[in-house]
């Protein structure tokens, strides 16, 4: 029964370090450019300032707004990650990759936050996500055979 458990519990930590892995590796892919700020504009989110008050500024975390700020800009960028220029409506498996690290980072936020914890680090690796899901959606919008509107004119006709 001993060795069952540990085996089991060993097993669920190599899950949990080879799916960070892999999504840190998704995460280093480069752009050529910040296709994510048009995104950012047009439905207003939040993430650049949270990522930007973490990393310059040495004061504590707000972690209740940061968190809601977090959550909501991760539906957003969800909802358009499934419907912005895909025509399948689905997550490719990167993508489904990404949203399980995204609720697994958010989950280990939380229990951080309980434990008393540093919070920046897990707040940075939410913000890359999110970063990543709009650069993935403004490269699709710019790419789609729209050119000829802006970004923003795009989203408002979903």
């Amino acid at each position: 029964m001993l060795v069952a458990a540990l085996i089991l519990i060993l097993s669920i930590a190599m899950f949990f370090f080879y799916l960070q892995t892999i999504c840190l590796k998704i995460l280093r892919q480069e752009f050529d450019r910040d296709y994510f700020l048009p995104i950012v504009n047009a439905n207003r989110l939040e993430f650049p300032a949270v990522q930007r008050a973490v990393e310059e500024f040495d004061a504590p975390v707000d972690y209740h707004r940061f968190c809601m700020m977090l959550k909501c800009d991760f539906l957003a960028l969800s909802y358009l990650l499934k419907n912005a220029g895909n025509e399948s409506h689905r997550y490719s498996t990167r993508d489904w990759l990404l949203v399980l690290y995204f609720h697994l980072t958010y989950f280990f936020l939380q229990i951080r936050h309980l434990l008393r914890m540093d919070e920046k680090t897990p707040i940075l690796r939410l913000t890359s996500v999110l970063k990543f899901f709009g650069n993935v959606i403004g490269l699709r919008v710019n790419s789609a055979h729209y050119r000829d509107i802006s970004a923003s004119d795009y989203l408002l006709t979903l």
